[in-house]
């Protein structure tokens, strides 16, 4: 009898390049795997540098897992469905259109990365991998973190609305209640996932009804 055939894995790709907000994609990741989802993760040559700044982590790719193991909280155990890539492998299985994935989230994006994105450069496997994923028709969301924004920034996220592309500023919304830094991240990632689809639970969502970030204050945890 022939044995049935195992499913495909198609994963989420999670690009993180060097802008502040390294927190950001630790809360995307931790939900993406709470949601059952499978994650391809890309860290940036800079991304490294910030979440060392910011964490206190060297992120290496010789010691990936424990080292993302770290950075998220969680047990290297915990990590079996989650796949990285160096920033420098353009042989990696993301940067060809016919590797199986649900598309890239960048969280969070510099300007730079959003440049080199917009015009095609594909400078490092995370612009790369977005390119293909735009090429491939597939789901990409920019999450920019940037303040301010110049011209050429803005004429560079217009780019990639035209091409396809969500651009989600990593902008906290407080209605929802948030009033500790995690829940203002958590805010973030969640609007991240919602752009495409992924089920969380990492904010209370508007419901019609003013005062209703208090009356959740007010409930015992």
């Amino acid at each position: 009898m022939e044995k049935p055939e195992q499913p495909v894995r198609r994963p989420w790709i999670i690009g993180v390049s060097g802008a502040s907000g390294t927190p950001y994609a630790a809360s995307v990741i931790r939900a993406l795997l709470a949601a059952g989802e499978s994650v391809d993760l890309v860290v940036s040559r800079a991304a490294r540098l910030t979440i060392l700044d910011e964490t206190g982590i060297a992120f290496r790719d010789a010691h990936w897992r424990a080292d993302l193991a770290l950075w998220l909280g969680t047990a290297a155990d915990d990590l079996e469905d989650v796949r990285y890539w160096p920033a420098g492998d353009f042989a990696a299985g993301p940067s060809s259109g016919s590797y199986p994935a649900k598309g890239m989230l960048v969280v969070p994006a510099t300007t730079g990365a959003v440049a080199g994105i917009a015009l095609g450069l594909s400078k490092d496997l995370l612009q790369r991998v977005a390119s293909v994923t735009l090429k491939e028709r597939r789901p990409l969301v920019v999450c920019v973190r940037e303040a301010p924004l110049n011209g050429v920034t803005l004429k560079h996220l217009v780019e990639l609305d035209a091409q396809g592309a969500v651009v989600l500023p990593a902008s906290p919304g407080f209605y929802a209640g948030g009033s500790t830094v995690r829940e203002l991240v958590d805010f973030v990632a969640g609007r991240v996932l919602d752009a495409v689809g992924v089920p969380h639970t990492l904010y209370r969502r508007w419901e019609g009804e003013l005062g209703g970030a208090a009356r959740a204050a007010e409930r015992p945890a």
